[in-house]
Parts: structure tokens; C-alpha cells; sequence
């Protein structure tokens, strides 16, 4: 048994390659914990976990004063045991952004430990369903965004052999979305997956009402209409309109997604390993999303989920938003449009630690030891 020895603690604040803007929001900037946890075998697994601009200092607090230390000593590979410990230990936060955020960048590290030990890639040692998934791009489809520069980008994308892309809707009318949306599916024409989201920008009765002009589009999917605790909204909104509807980025919770499957309040699984409390209730979700024949296309983190989507039967689509790039000595791999799940042993994560060292901020830079 190879006990916890150690638990390195760092924060990066990566900026967003181009400018993100949505129906609520922009992104202004990913701050990054990435967690190291050593054994003592002298093996090391490596995670990581995300917001999008706020938060990112309560999640090293959570770590550094509470989560860390409660794993040193333990068996590392007690994967789900310890996944359960620090849940109850944060019990009166949970569920949570915050918490979840911490928890993932720990159970990460844990199954890149494992994978690496065992030697195998996380795809095969989850589930070894495929060695490669289709992409859909979604950075030329921000709100911002003019019209004709969204279609330039579907098009460039279709051409890569990527099979979808996404554009952001929630302009001030309807008409104005469908405009935009017509312009890219009358360039891109039938055979070319166009996915919406509206970043749970509308009340049930406007989404009603926008899901009723788009349906002619013939949408791969309309993602978080509503506000995403607003289950039984999602309820009426699927039971209107034949354009499937996603849901995922914003739930905590295995137990959250349970209650969309069953009611029938979704037909896309978005589950986020980096907001869902990582791979352990991820593969949960998932497994459970087979069961309702619905299919799983995450939210965001290509390069961890590119192993994950891979790893399961129902996995369908990777997300491509490049972030990782400036911290990594090797990018996801492509051919033909779709992601490659990556042949290495442990999460497929190729860390270039001098380019991590440069960025950590230094007030949350940690180790934790006995």
C-alpha cells in the first residue's frame, strides 16, 4: 500500500486566447489550481480544475486548510474512499461551486496517479470504449462576434473536419439569433452540426419562445436555456420543442443530473469533470446518462476530456476551447477533425513544469507533508 506523502499546491491565472462573451457573462480569466500528490512509492499524479475569473482563491483556502491535510497518510489509490472523505468533510459547503472545483483538482491527481502506476492512459483504464471522438469548435461563435465572422469560422471548422460548431445566442431579440444562425446553416448547409447555448440567460417564456423560431435550424442542441436549478422549467421547455436540450456545466451534483434524466428535462449530458467534483462522480454521470440512452458531450477542458469521452460508450462530442497550451509541452492531438485520446500513461496532461513555476502565484504555492 502506497500511502499520501505529499500534496503540492499551485495556482495559475491563465488569460483566454480570444475574447468569450455570452448571454450573462465574459470569461475574463481561468484560474487554474493544479494539484500534485506524491506517494510513497516516490509516484506522482498531477490534476486540475478551473473557474472563470472569481473564486479561485477560496478553492486554494479549501485546499491548503482543509483537504490536503486530510489525505496525507492515506492509501492513494483509495480513489472513491477518499473522494467520499473529503466530501464529508466538507459537508456544510458541498454542493457547491467552490468545493467541487477543490475536490476535482484532488481526484484528478488521484487517477493520474493510478493511471500512471498502472501503466495506462486514462482512456483505457476508465472504460476503453474508443481511441479517438469528433470535435465541435466553439471560440468563433462568441456573442460578440458579427455575423459574418461566425460563418468564416463555421466554415473554416467544417473544412478541418471538425463536425459541429457552436454559436452563442441571447442577442436583445430573437430575430436577431435566428439571423445568425440562418446565415451559418445556409454556409455550412445540412450536413454540419450547428450547437447553441444561451448560458441560462432566459425565463421559461422566452425560452419557449426562441426554441419555437430556431426549430427550422435544425440544431444539434440548445445548452442551459434556462437557470440551471430551474429543473422542472427544463421540464416544460423539452416537452415544446423537438430541438434537444443540454444541460450540465453548472451542476455539482451526480444526484442534480439524476433528477434531469428522470424527469426528462434533458437530452445532452454536459457533465464537467472540473465542476462536478472530477473523474470519480464524472464517470458516475455518465454511466448513468447510458442508462437513459442520452449521450455525454462535456463542458470545456478538451484535454482531459478527450480521455473521458473516449472511455465511455455514450461519449459523442469534445468541446474545442484551447486554454492549456502556454502550460503544456504538447497539444491535444487531431486528425481529421476529431481528437485522439492520447497513448500515455495517466491523464494525457503533458505538463511543462518551468512554464507552470513562471505563472503560480506565489501566495498560493504549497506543500503539504506529515
Amino acid at each position: 500500500m502506497a500511502k499520501i506523502e505529499k500534496i503540492e499546491l499551485r495556482m495559475v491565472d491563465l488569460v483566454p486566447k480570444v475574447k468569450r462573451t455570452d448571454a450573462i457573462q465574459s470569461f475574463a480569466s481561468q484560474e487554474t489550481p493544479i494539484v500534485t500528490v506524491t506517494d510513497s512509492d516516490g509516484a506522482t499524479g498531477t490534476g486540475y480544475s478551473y473557474t472563470i475569473g472569481t473564486g479561485g482563491s477560496s478553492v486554494m483556502r479549501l485546499l491548503s486548510d482543509h483537504l490536503a491535510p486530510l489525505l496525507i497518510g492515506e492509501d492513494a489509490d483509495r480513489i472513491e474512499a477518499l473522494w467520499r472523505k473529503m466530501e464529508f468533510a466538507t459537508h456544510a459547503t458541498t454542493i457547491g461551486a467552490i468545493t467541487a472545483i477543490a475536490i476535482a483538482a484532488v481526484d484528478i491527481a488521484l487517477w493520474d496517479l493510478r493511471a500512471k502506476k498502472q501503466m495506462l492512459p486514462l482512456w483505457k483504464l476508465a472504460g476503453g470504449a474508443k481511441d479517438r471522438c469528433p470535435l465541435y469548435t466553439t471560440e468563433g461563435g462568441w456573442l460578440h462576434i458579427e455575423k459574418e465572422a461566425i460563418v468564416e469560422d463555421a466554415l473554416r471548422a467544417k473544412a478541418e473536419g471538425f463536425s459541429g460548431a457552436k454559436v452563442k445566442i441571447g442577442k436583445s431579440t430573437g430575430a436577431e439569433d435566428h439571423d445568425r444562425l440562418s446565415a451559418v446553416r445556409k454556409a455550412v448547409g445540412d450536413g454540419f452540426e450547428i450547437m447553441t447555448d444561451c448560458n441560462q440567460g432566459f425565463a421559461v417564456d422566452e425560452a419557449i419562445r426562441r426554441a419555437a423560431r430556431l426549430a427550422d435550424l435544425d440544431l444539434a442542441w440548445i445548452e442551459e436555456p434556462l437557470p440551471a436549478d430551474d429543473v422542472d422549467g427544463h421540464v416544460r421547455l423539452s416537452r415544446l420543442t423537438p430541438t434537444p436540450i443540454a444541460i450540465g456545466e453548472s451542476l455539482y451534483s451526480i444526484r442534480h443530473f439524476r433528477e434531469y434524466m428522470q424527469k426528462g428535462a434533458c437530452s445532452i449530458v454536459q457533465v464537467d469533470v472540473g465542476r462536478i467534483g472530477g473523474i470519480t462522480p464524472w464517470l458516475k454521470v455518465a454511466h448513468a446518462a447510458e442508462t437513459f440512452d442520452i449521450p455525454v458531450c462535456p463542458h470545456f477542458l478538451m484535454e482531459l476530456h478527450v480521455s473521458l469521452v473516449c472511455a465511455v460508450q455514450n461519449g459523442k462530442y469534445v468541446e474545442y476551447i484551447p486554454q492549456l497550451d502556454d502550460l503544456t509541452s504538447k497539444r491535444m492531438e487531431i486528425v481529421d477533425g476529431k481528437a485522439v485520446a492520447p497513448s500515455e500513461p495517466g491523464i494525457g496532461i503533458a505538463w511543462d513544469w518551468d512554464a507552470v513555476s513562471a505563472r503560480s502565484v506565489a501566495e498560493f504555492t504549497t506543500v503539504i507533508t506529515a
